[in-house]
């Protein structure tokens, strides 16, 4: 399973099961609104020490939390587990633009050049303020803090072209900082990686 399916069935599992439980809450709640309205029950029923509704009403939802934690923790640990043989570019982060630097010491700024069908690590790093580093097709946003590296990663899976943006408030022009990633067949990659940078 790919990052990306990690954290589209962690979403797609908590808003389903919000759903449900919006569904049933709400028809319990017209249900006693109706049933137990004053010109029935003039006086109030008293439930206190009821044992098993008490065990039953701390049990499900804490299973049902539980569950929605250990979906989440599995997908989070999709996005932070790299693979052994992933491809590693530097990401700088500075005011207002990204750049890109691969092994053979080749830089790109605002745009993320890789082959498809590979594991990309980005070790990221800011070179002043505060970033976030956001690739929304991926669902990767992790911020660039001055002084504390950190990484992403992602699986080239397709051929095409994705936005980067910067999600972090990070001066005047950070409306403007903005990339591009491609991903492009392997041997238009390693032609582009030859090419002396502009």
């Amino acid at each position: 399973m790919t990052p990306v399916q990690g954290v589209d069935l962690a979403f797609w599992y908590i808003l389903g099961i919000s759903m449900v439980l919006l569904f049933g809450i709400t028809v319990v709640m017209v249900w006693f609104v109706v049933k137990y309205r004053r010109s029935r029950h003039p006086v109030a029923s008293d439930i206190r020490d009821n044992y098993k509704l008490e065990i039953i009403w701390t049990i499900i939802p804490t299973l049902i939390a539980l569950s929605m934690f250990y979906v989440g923790w599995h997908s989070y640990l999709g996005l932070r587990t790299v693979p052994k043989d992933a491809m590693k570019i530097e990401v700088s982060a500075q005011m207002f633009s990204w750049l890109f630097i691969y092994d053979n010491d080749k830089e790109s700024e605002n745009e993320l050049v890789v082959p498809v069908g590979k594991a990309i690590k980005l070790d990221l790093k800011s070179i002043d303020v505060v970033h976030s580093f956001f690739l929304p097709a991926f669902r990767i946003k992790v911020d660039a803090v001055k002084g504390i590296p950190t990484y992403a990663w992602f699986f080239a899976d397709k051929v095409g072209e994705f936005d980067i943006q910067c999600a972090e408030y990070c001066g005047v022009k950070h409306s403007a900082m903005v990339a591009k990633l491609k991903i492009v067949p392997q041997a238009e990659f390693d032609a582009w990686l030859a090419k002396e940078s502009d």
